[in-house]
């Protein structure tokens, strides 16, 4: 299968960088993730989820941290489940306080960050894992593309459930529950989902800014559009093209390729920053 699908992209792709079975590899994953970034991205910017998304990378450090004492072979497993325990409970406990959602989010967020270090560092191994931080996506296997074919796959499934209860909550929360939509219940799926993606993403694009790619697409697609269907579409190809040049620019700049592409989402978005007027004539 995969024979056929790299023989497929020489005649496609008749470009040096694409010679390279990593890169082929590199540039697969970025087609099956970065439309999820960008349409998750849509949900998370509507709802002011971008502190709660961020609050996941931070733990994922616990997560890979508690795989790795518990002796997991791969820190893949606790850290997708970690993170999606960690999801529901911030959920859970946001729904029951009457706290501020960003003070909620920030005890969780300090809290996990910092179990995930002091786990991280015990025994002087620490330096083992800070590749987490800044991820790299060359090294990604064809088994990798597997696991991201089956979250693309699941995403695009809840995606569908969930969508346009997800639309009201952001509209107005009072006339969705008056409608039977019950906000925890959704928030606890999108949440659970949020994680499933960047947990199995972070490896490759790394702790410290896979936030951005939840947060830049859908802001910058923001700036210029003002009906649903063109707000997902432009945020996806702004994903997209984020990605696709991103990973082409940092092999020829030799540079990280997840810090490349978010570098290239945010000028998309200063751009379409600076163009906003002329489509809000």
């Amino acid at each position: 299968m995969m024979d056929a699908i790299y023989s497929a992209m020489d005649v496609l792709l008749p470009f040096s960088w694409a010679s390279h079975g990593f890169m082929k590899n590199a540039f697969l994953a970025v087609l099956l993730v970065t439309p999820l970034f960008g349409l998750l991205s849509t949900m998370v910017v509507s709802n002011r989820m971008a502190f709660f998304s961020d609050s996941l990378g931070h733990g994922a450090f616990t997560g890979i941290a508690i795989g790795v004492l518990l002796g997991i072979f791969s820190p893949m497993v606790s850290l997708v489940a970690f993170s999606v325990l960690f999801a529901l409970f911030i959920t859970y406990v946001k729904s029951k306080s009457r706290a501020s959602t960003d003070t909620i989010i920030g005890v969780f967020s300090s809290t996990a960050i910092a179990l995930g270090l002091m786990l991280m560092s015990y025994g002087g191994n620490f330096n083992k894992f800070s590749s987490y931080l800044i991820g790299d996506l060359l090294s990604i296997a064809p088994e990798d593309l597997a696991a991201l074919s089956c979250v693309f796959l699941m995403v695009l499934v809840a995606w569908v459930f969930l969508f346009n209860r997800l639309l009201v909550l952001s509209v107005n929360a009072s006339f969705a529950r008056s409608r039977g939509i019950s906000s925890f219940w959704v928030e606890s799926a999108f949440a659970a989902l949020l994680a499933v993606v960047v947990s199995i993403s972070i490896q490759w694009v790394g702790i410290l800014i896979i936030n951005s790619l939840l947060v830049l697409p859908a802001a910058g697609a923001r700036n210029v559009t003002n009906h649903v269907k063109s707000y997902h579409l432009v945020s996806v190809l702004i994903a997209m093209v984020s990605g696709i040049s991103g990973l082409i620019f940092a092999y020829y700049w030799n540079m990280a390729a997840g810090a490349t592409i978010v570098v290239i989402a945010s000028m998309l978005f200063f751009l379409t920053l600076f163009l906003k007027p002329y489509f809000y004539e």
